[in-house]
């Protein structure tokens, strides 16, 4: 009766779940991901593509019914080759997408890293153009080589022309008194 009452109660009332504990071998993810990036750029190159087309010629051309009498293992639907490189396609396809996730991660950092230096580059450009205005504006306050040889010029000027009218003077005072 006691049994009857416990299932009972167990269908009525949610119990607590038992993690069944199974080992987890230890992978590194850093070599994983390795693995994964070489594998992909393994498969998107034209060695690749070569060494498979070379394979799949030489194993339609080894089972197609014509030529000399040999073994052969995958007649003419080729359903294990269908199924080897299948096989292939799914292993090939989460590497394929680790490697770009692990490509993008690497971009986020890069891109987070421009961000930054792009942002003090910024700050650096503002902070040197408030410098070049307030040089700008205390140049324009100094006297300027071309100001000052500007000013020289009209005081000499002026200079010569007054002592070209004292010698006008002099000159006209001394014969006014000699015409007397």
């Amino acid at each position: 009766m006691a049994r009857a009452e416990r299932r009972t109660e167990r269908l009525n009332t949610p119990g607590s779940r038992r993690r069944l504990e199974v080992p987890r071998p230890q992978v590194d993810r850093e070599v994983f991901g390795q693995f994964a990036e070489g594998f992909a750029r393994f498969m998107g190159t034209a060695r690749f593509l070569a060494f498979m087309t070379a394979i799949v010629v030489t194993w339609v051309v080894w089972n197609l019914p014509a030529g000399p009498e040999r073994p052969r293992f995958d007649e003419y639907p080729f359903i294990f080759l269908t199924l080897i490189l299948s096989l292939q396609a799914s292993y090939a396809a989460p590497l394929i997408l680790l490697a770009q996730y692990r490509q993008e991660a690497r971009d986020r950092v890069g891109i987070d890293a421009d961000r930054e230096q792009n942002a003090q580059n910024r700050a650096d450009m503002d902070f040197l153009a408030r410098e070049i205005a307030s040089l700008r504006m205390s140049v324009g306050e100094i006297a300027t080589r071309d100001y000052v040889r500007s000013e020289l010029r009209a005081e000499l000027r002026s200079m010569l022309a007054e002592l070209d009218s004292a010698d006008d003077s002099r000159s006209s005072g001394g014969r006014e008194s000699d015409h007397r």
